[in-house]
């Protein structure tokens, strides 16, 4: 009862309270992450170990089984290992607890990967290690193509220009394009040729390793300057490459061109893409981390005509899917259903109370309490989300019981003729009580959901916590901002209008009419039992006035 004491005597601290959470709850919506579903925090580093030629049974056996047990002993909070061997790629996927610590998981794998390099077959590289979880889902394709431009450019294009754009983005990994060539130095070896002169597919291969070194010459000092040398120790171009010497054999110098041929090519293809029939390349932008799908996706389209820009004008860069539309779709379904409730709920509320002051003070209380439930939600950090949306939606028949219950609790006491802030005061307290435990009843409903794990965890919680705290909110409005709004909004009944007291508040109900008794013409006489009871007409002036009321009661004979 001390809050409501306090709302009747403080009203506009609570008013200027309804109109802050007016303000914050916009701007909680705005820089709450918008996603279509909430954020499945569970943490997987991927190990990719590459060694071209490598059959996949010895990466199996030689590297990717080593791998698994070295994991066993040296990376805290593993849940489980999953590893796939293929000719010349190996992935191995550790899924960690959920409450792991992503860093210090990371730089586990990471000292083991180096440390493990010694023990693996000579020439075996550095692992890529990768860190998604499960909402780490793509948002984006764009596909690229062009009139006269090779799939090695294509892929070029998306692989060191425009993925590299989108590095500066909050929230968005790009991986490597699909489709394509990925451009690569080829040499083509002439074996008849090589054959001929006695040479050899390594005597190339050493050739070119020799005279392909990127070294520092270092600085020469002339006078006062000094001067930064450069070597030709690297051709300038590919046709450098063509130019440089093998060996001498028979006293003339046998030149790459001689028994090979180097050129701008591309490996063996293992993926084709087709954009209108004709061979393109993909792009694919994830979402990573506590991001909003949206802005991800706004700040890529945003960012692309400056991209193009800066490419060759025949280049096309065609999105090909957004998960952005799927969102938006289901945003707005989740929140037309929600407002369709609330307005239909309105209307019960005004064919049920029959008042429209009752009715507006219930209605503000509603989206009052679903911008608390967004703050808390956003302060948190939970998205918005189909889930917290759909308990939100889900809440909104709930939210109008506390504010119900009170203001029709209110008007009774009105109409027992008490003052406007004693029947406040009086109504709120009658169902303090059973409007807690009722509240607290529906919240307990959905506390089970705490207990759950796995990925339903993650999708049931917050649509929990948008319910939670949505009545929690409604039951506090209830006892401040409903009984601030009645103060002024809610009339005295009067106690003396027949009319007020007999006839139904609900225009929906047919009124009981109650006819005044009309006193008889003459001398008012009414007969009873036989006995006549002879009343003073007030009518008449000329009756003494300390009779005025009197009655005689005469024999009916």
């Amino acid at each position: 009862m001390w809050i409501v004491r306090l709302a009747l005597r403080r009203p506009y601290t609570f008013a200027v309270f309804a109109l802050l959470l007016l303000i914050l709850g916009p701007l909680s919506i705005i820089n709450t992450p918008t996603d279509i579903f909430p954020n499945i925090d569970i943490p997987v580093v991927s190990i990719v170990w590459q060694y071209q030629g490598l059959s996949a049974v010895d990466m199996a056996n030689r590297i990717i089984t080593l791998t698994e047990r070295t994991l066993t002993t040296t990376v805290d909070n593993i849940d489980h290992v999953e590893s796939q061997s293929l000719d010349g790629i190996g992935v191995v996927k550790v899924y960690f607890q959920p409450k792991v610590t992503l860093a210090t998981a990371i730089a586990q794998i990471t000292a083991v990967s180096q440390t493990q390099l010694r023990q693996l077959p000579a020439g075996t590289t550095p692992p890529l290690i990768i860190t998604y979880t499960a909402s780490s889902v793509p948002i984006l394709q764009l596909g690229l193509s062009g009139q006269g431009l090779s799939e090695q450019q294509l892929n070029d294009f998306g692989l060191n220009f425009i993925r590299t754009q989108f590095a500066t983005i909050e929230g968005a990994e790009s991986p490597y394009p699909y489709g394509g060539k990925q451009r690569q130095v080829q040499v083509d070896l002439n074996l008849k040729a090589l054959q001929a002169r006695g040479l050899s597919p390594n005597d190339v291969d050493n050739a070119i390793s020799a005279q392909n070194l990127i070294l520092p010459s270092g600085t020469v000092k002339v006078g006062r300057f000094e001067y930064q040398l450069a070597t030709n120790s690297a051709p300038n171009s590919i046709q450098g490459l063509n130019d440089l010497p093998i060996k001498s054999v028979n006293g003339a110098v046998v030149y790459i061109h001689d028994v090979a041929h180097v050129r701008d090519g591309f490996p063996p293809q293992t993926n084709i893409v087709r954009v209108d029939g004709q061979r393109a390349s993909l792009m694919t932008v994830l979402k990573n981390g506590d991001v909003s799908t949206l802005d991800v996706i706004s700040k890529i389209r945003a960012l692309l005509p400056l991209v193009a820009s800066q490419l060759p004008p025949q280049l096309r860069i065609t999105p090909l899917s957004d998960q952005s539309i799927f969102v938006r779709g289901a945003i707005s379904g989740v929140v037309r259903e929600g407002i369709i409730a609330g307005c239909l709920t309105a209307v019960m509320i005004l064919v049920f109370l029959g008042s429209w002051r009752s009715t507006l003070i219930i209605a503000v209380s509603i989206p009052l309490s679903i911008l608390v439930s967004l703050i808390v939600l956003g302060a948190l950090g939970e998205t918005i989300n189909i889930m917290t949306l759909g308990g939100l939606a889900l809440a909104v028949g709930i939210l109008v019981d506390d504010a119900t219950v009170e203001i029709e609790n209110i008007n009774r006491n009105l109409e027992e003729g008490k003052e406007v802030e004693q029947a406040i005061l009086d109504g709120a307290a009658q169902i303090a009580i059973p409007a807690f435990v009722s509240t607290l009843s529906i919240c307990i409903v959905f506390v089970p959901m705490f207990f759950m794990g796995g990925v339903a965890k993650y999708l049931f919680v917050p649509l929990a916590e948008a319910v939670i705290f949505a009545m929690l909110a409604s039951y506090f409005l209830s006892r401040t901002v409903v009984p601030t709004m009645a103060k002024y909004l809610l009339q005295e009944h009067d106690p003396a209008g027949e009319k007020q007291k007999h006839q139904s508040r609900n225009p929906l109900v047919h009124p009981r009419i109650i006819r005044p008794a009309v006193p008889m013409a003459g001398a008012g006489l009414l007969s009873l039992r036989g006995r006549r009871l002879i009343q003073d007409s007030p009518t008449r002036p000329d009756r003494h006035p300390d009779r005025g009321n009197r009655a005689a009661l005469r024999s009916g004979r």
